[in-house]
């Protein structure tokens, strides 16, 4: 289900009547059915891999405090895998659902799929049961060592085979090939389920943080499972952290008329942000990069300069829009944007752009492998690591994988450059500090270049021409609709004003109620011009 579709605004009224008549815990209820609901409008199939990574790590988490789990704990999320695989793996889910709403069968209930759910899926269980009999008689440090262990390959091979089967036989085939062993690739028909490495990561990090003795395991299954699927930030983020959201569903909740209001706005920012810009600027960044032929140095400047701008509103956009519609529920997520560019080094980037998942990488990457508590180039590996990793979560392609390559170098050569000082000992003058932000915005844009190229043959092709000026100023590429630039002009100035208040998001509510009114109601304005654009998927939904 998308944030910017008809089904959403009909989907997320109903959800709220409903959570503001229901009691405490039937609200969490409800809103683990609607999340799932959320999710399997996509395709139903898939939540029987979000449900057994919330198993996992629910008795992942449980057993790294203690060996023994009561009979609810046990048993409520053996029903979970068990009707979940029967139903949405060994059903055709759908045609089960029209035939109960007796709407008429379309083709078989079973699947073809249900011999081998009949088979794996209780041999799955004997050996889960198995390997919890042997953790539990193991001494306390070998029981959290290897249940660790466990719970992180375990969730690694789920996203490792749907996210990076191919691309690894691919690489491994044309490795063979340029060293004269003939190999032909053999490909699995494997679907990429939509949001996977957001809530692999954020269930991942609920165990970890177990294990580091920083949180403890919550004893409701149903609440973690909420946790995990929680649908505002489920399919794009940000990636929550459980000290900081798993509080927030295990208690009641306060709603208030102030975060409510500015929960309706920030879905009225991202959906302007999302429609108005990013769906504007999308034709004419694909003109550009699918371009069959040789393209111009305006071209590639456009085509680059317009992917920025399409990739940060479509994906602040949607944060933006999860923000808002989990505050309309009483529950606060994390800001992953503070006005990225406005950095003026690589490391204000990181600390602005996709603030969940740069900080993911840093507790649970960066620092485990070192951190800076070492030499220059010591640090610089790590940073490097990191960086790389982080290209590779963004897809199963070497673009992705040349861009981290890309940051971490900047990121090395700025910790080089600056002896690792984090910032200045004396603050910015106005002007040094335009420069500062527009020279590393060129590094930036840059960085987008790599980002969005399909082929190292493209990239080797728009860079030669960046430099050689080929082409000069034809731009036969048609270039964004009225809505578009217009609502650039809306955002820039919007954002203009946050920083210099200091980048508070809550700037506005310092003006005059009519000079608010004003802004809300162009971005309304443009919102609505904006429906005219070709709707385009959120960026990030194929991560």
């Amino acid at each position: 289900m998308l944030f910017n579709s008809l089904t959403f605004a009909i989907f997320l009224p109903i959800v709220y009547a409903l959570y503001r008549i229901l009691p405490f815990r039937a609200q969490n209820y409800m809103l683990l059915a609607a999340s799932y609901l959320f999710y399997g409008w996509w395709d139903w199939r898939f939540l029987f891999l979000m449900i057994v990574s919330t198993v996992l790590d629910f008795w992942t988490g449980l057993i790294l405090e203690r060996a023994k789990m009561t009979r609810q704990q046990v048993w409520l999320p053996l029903i979970f895998l068990i009707v979940g695989g029967l139903l949405l793996v060994g059903c055709n889910f759908g045609t089960l659902v029209r035939t109960l709403a007796g709407m008429g069968a379309t083709g078989p209930i079973i699947s073809t799929a249900m011999p081998a759910v009949l088979l794996y899926l209780p041999l799955g269980l004997v050996i889960a049961a198995a390997l919890f009999r042997w953790l539990s008689r193991l001494p306390e440090d070998k029981r959290r060592k290897y249940s660790m262990i466990l719970s992180m390959c375990v969730n690694l091979l789920i996203l490792a085979t749907f996210k990076y089967f191919n691309f690894f036989v691919d690489s491994a085939v044309t490795a063979l090939n340029d060293i004269g062993i003939a190999a032909q690739p053999r490909h699995f028909d494997i679907v990429l389920p939509v949001g996977i490495s957001f809530y692999t990561f954020q269930s991942m990090s609920y165990a970890i943080d177990i294990y580091k003795r920083e949180l403890k395991p919550v004893e409701r299954f149903l609440d973690f499972a909420l946790f995990v699927a929680f649908f505002p930030q489920l399919v794009a983020g940000p990636i929550e952290r459980a000290r900081h959201l798993l509080p927030q569903i295990v208690k009641p909740r306060t709603l208030t008329f102030t975060e409510s209001t500015r929960g309706l706005f920030l879905i009225l920012l991202g959906l302007f942000k999302k429609i108005a810009i990013a769906d504007g600027a999308a034709s004419t960044v694909d003109q550009i990069f699918n371009s069959s032929g040789p393209v111009s140095w305006l071209e590639v400047v456009v085509g680059t300069m317009l992917f920025a701008v399409q990739i940060y509103t479509d994906f602040s956009g949607y944060s933006d829009i999860a923000r808002g519609a989990a505050k309309l529920f009483g529950v606060d997520i994390m800001v992953n944007f503070r006005l990225p560019y406005f950095a003026r080094s690589p490391r204000d980037f990181w600390n602005r752009w996709h603030i969940s998942l740069s900080t993911w990488l840093g507790d649970y990457l960066y620092k485990p492998l070192g951190g800076n508590r070492g030499s220059m180039a010591f640090t610089c590996r790590n940073l490097m690591l990191t960086m790389l990793l982080g290209g590779l979560w963004h897809g199963a392609a070497w673009n992705y994988i040349l861009w981290g390559a890309y940051h971490g170098s900047a990121l090395s050569i700025h910790r080089v450059l600056t002896g690792g000082k984090g910032r200045p000992s004396t603050p910015d003058g106005r002007i040094e500090a335009v420069a500062k932000t527009l020279g590393f915005g060129l590094v930036t844009l840059y960085g987008w270049l790599l980002f969005r190229a399909h082929s190292f043959d493209q990239i080797a092709a728009f860079t030669s021409t960046l430099a050689t000026g080929a082409g000069g100023l034809r731009l036969s590429a048609a270039l964004p609709p009225l809505s578009t630039l217009l609502g650039m002009v809306v955002l820039a100035a919007w954002e203009i004003g946050q920083y210099r208040a200091g980048g508070d998001g809550r700037f506005y509510q310092r003006y005059p109620a009519w000079t608010v009114g004003f802004a809300m109601a162009a971005m309304t304005f443009l919102l609505v011009m904006g429906t005219s654009n070709a709707p385009a998927q959120f960026i990030y939904f194929q991560f």
